[in-house]
């Protein structure tokens, strides 16, 4: 049954995911003092099989013994497929306070996120943990796609979905020339003019995938957030794609390297001119209703509940950088 009003996730501020090794704690200092909003210490990807277990314990660590100010911690676990998993949630959630959330990776059906979400509420309950774990998930296989809207409706746990496009480019076997990047050979051929020119415009192989993943996001009040690009040398590169997910209505974006935190935030923060567009849309709107109006025009363009709506939104998210 719908009432159109959906449980919004519980509200934290996530322009930019800082992925950290969780093999390398010579780092973690220098990610707490990072402007990153959201830090996810890694046991999977990053990390070695022969390492997993030192990270592990370097990680418990890392969360006990340093200041991570009023950061969001998370933590991104192995997958279910493994071994690790179970132990990297029983040690980290059972002694380690500080931590916020856990990054599931590549979950392909809800009962992967259940899974979790019994063996976290057991430990929470045996420890009497204050703080409720929230959960982001990976969506980075056809599977997980395939399942993506069944997923976002798993867990009353889960805040967030990445679009994890490096295994989703191995899953689905798609030709990509670097991660997050796209590829020129995905693109449209006009026809000819009049002179028989043709021109060549490159597309978005991850336009579709990355709206799937925003929708179901959107639908179930949950956080959609773009994953890596892996060139951190390419500065103009990183601030396209983290564009067009902003476009697209993405609330942040990874960064696998210190030097693409700015870049985010950049991008994800309402800039000043939105900022008070946005004020003046709702102080119109509240006039507009002590008129008893449901719309009104506004610089020669009409706007109404709808356009309040989105205003507010982006209001909120500008008090919300401004707490920061």
């Amino acid at each position: 049954m719908s009432f159109t009003l959906v449980e919004q996730a519980r509200p934290r501020l996530h322009r930019s995911e800082l992925a950290v090794p969780g093999s390398n704690p010579g780092i973690f200092e220098k990610a707490a003092k990072s402007a990153a909003d959201i830090i996810f210490l890694d046991l999977e990807d990053a990390v070695a099989p022969d390492d997993k277990e030192q990270a592990r314990r370097n990680i418990v660590a890392g969360l006990n013994e340093i200041d991570w100010g009023s950061k969001t911690m998370m933590v991104r676990i192995n997958g279910l497929d493994t071994h690790f998993m179970y132990r990297d949630v029983v040690d980290v959630v059972e002694a380690c306070p500080r931590l916020d959330m856990i990054l599931i990776p590549k979950v392909g059906v809800p009962a992967d996120v259940y899974a979790l979400d019994m063996l976290v509420t057991q430990i929470e309950t045996a420890k009497k943990r204050e703080k409720r774990i929230g959960f982001e998930v990976l969506i980075e296989t056809a599977l997980g796609m395939a399942n993506v809207e069944a997923i976002a409706q798993s867990s009353k746990r889960l805040e967030a979905m990445s679009f994890g496009v490096a295994d989703y480019a191995a899953s689905t076997r798609a030709r990509t020339t670097v991660i997050g990047g796209v590829n020129p050979d995905y693109g449209v051929l006009s026809d000819k003019d009049t002179d028989g020119k043709r021109s060549y415009f490159w597309g978005d192989q991850w336009h579709a995938a990355q709206t799937r993943m925003m929708v179901a996001c959107r639908a179930y009040g949950l956080r959609p957030i773009d994953g890596p690009f892996g060139d951190f040398s390419d500065r103009d590169g990183y601030l396209a794609a983290a564009r067009r997910a902003a476009v697209l209505g993405y609330e942040g974006k990874w960064a696998i390297h210190p030097s693409q935190i700015e870049l985010a935030n950049e991008v994800f923060t309402p800039s000043e001119a939105e900022v008070t567009k946005a004020k003046r849309v709702v102080e119109a709107m509240q006039q507009a209703a002590r008129e008893g109006k449901g719309a009104v025009s506004l610089d020669g363009r009409l706007i109404d509940i709808a356009s309040i709506r989105m205003a507010q939104a982006l209001l909120d998210k500008a008090n919300a950088v401004a707490a920061r």
